[in-house]
């Protein structure tokens, strides 16, 4: 694998991450995910929020020196955490990046996980159903859970696990 550093960004980082969020955005908008507003921009909120919100970690994934996508986790202070956005660029996709930025950003906050994809998205359901028996074997579940203010879209897919120690012992 090429040399993948995935680490914590920090303010300096944020302008990169703003350049990879239309990316990210266009690819949700394929499965349901809103699209552009009148101006042509996609919705910050959760970018704004990994950065700025309390018990969010915004997280930079770069192959050698050119950023590879990123991962934001919230719920921190929280019983759950969630992987609340994750995304890898197209040219990285398909050779172990992924996986390994996903187990990774886990590792680093033990404990119950939810991740949510919608069900239109097969990689999406191949990737994280992957990921979530790579870090709790066959210990996580799946359920279907209406999207909020968005009746007109199908369910999204929740993955629950939890990688606290006292889970698989």
């Amino acid at each position: 694998m090429p040399d993948l550093s995935i680490r914590l960004a920090g303010m300096a980082d944020r302008p990169v991450v703003e350049r990879l969020w239309p990316m990210f955005r266009r690819d949700l908008a394929e499965f349901g995910g809103p699209p552009p507003s009148a101006d042509g921009t996609f919705r910050g909120d959760w970018l704004h929020l990994a950065f700025s919100g309390s018990g969010w970690a915004p997280y930079l994934l770069t192959l050698e020196d050119s950023p590879a996508g990123f991962a934001f986790v919230r719920g921190l202070t929280a019983p759950t955490r969630v992987l609340n956005s994750f995304f890898v660029v197209h040219g990285a996709r398909r050779k172990g990046i992924g996986l390994h930025a996903a187990r990774e950003v886990v590792a680093r906050h033990p404990g119950p996980w939810e991740i949510a994809f919608q069900d239109a998205n097969t990689a999406a359901v191949h990737f994280w159903r992957r990921v979530a028996t790579e870090v709790a074997d066959d210990a996580w579940t799946e359920e279907r859970r209406p999207v909020p203010a968005r009746p007109d879209v199908p369910p999204d897919v929740w993955i629950s696990f939890d990688t606290s120690s006292s889970a698989h012992d």
